[in-house]
């Protein structure tokens, strides 16, 4: 049914639990996955503060920094994928919308299932809070399977 799973997660307890789903089904599909995780670009304040108090390279630091962390978090991945005896893409892409990147990921790796866990919230909660899951829901051709 499904060729070739994406699913997004980050460390938290949620999106680990969405990631045992996505591996599950892999396994069981023989489908291919590749996992991604998305981090936030440094602000531009942020970089502006640093070069005017003379740090050189600060954006540059930052990111390998986020790439460092992102290969910490592949080995969790990777360590959780193989116990299922899956072997899994992995993708790290920096973007002030993660859903953006989940989007953009999924049709250039021509993925034809998006794994995602979400709270769930509702209402004002979710208006305030917004919703990753939401914003790839409404942005995507590619069915979702959402995770709580």
């Amino acid at each position: 049914m499904y060729k070739h799973i994406l699913v997004a997660a980050d460390d938290s307890e949620l999106a680990l639990k969405g990631l045992e789903h996505a591996v599950s089904l892999a396994k069981s599909l023989d489908a291919k996955l590749t996992i991604l995780t998305v981090s936030e670009p440094m602000q531009p304040d942020a970089a502006q503060a640093a070069w005017m108090a003379g740090v050189k390279g600060a954006t540059d630091r930052y990111e390998e920094q986020l790439e460092r962390k992102a290969q910490e978090r592949f080995a969790v991945f990777r360590e959780r994928a193989e116990e299922h005896g899956i072997q899994a893409g992995l993708a790290h892409e920096i973007d002030t919308s993660p859903a953006e990147a989940i989007v953009r990921t999924a049709r250039l790796k021509a993925c034809d299932l998006i794994v995602m866990s979400s709270h769930g919230r509702r209402g004002v909660q979710k208006m305030l809070l917004g919703s990753q899951t939401s914003e790839v829901l409404v942005k995507t051709s590619v069915p979702v399977l959402v995770i709580r």
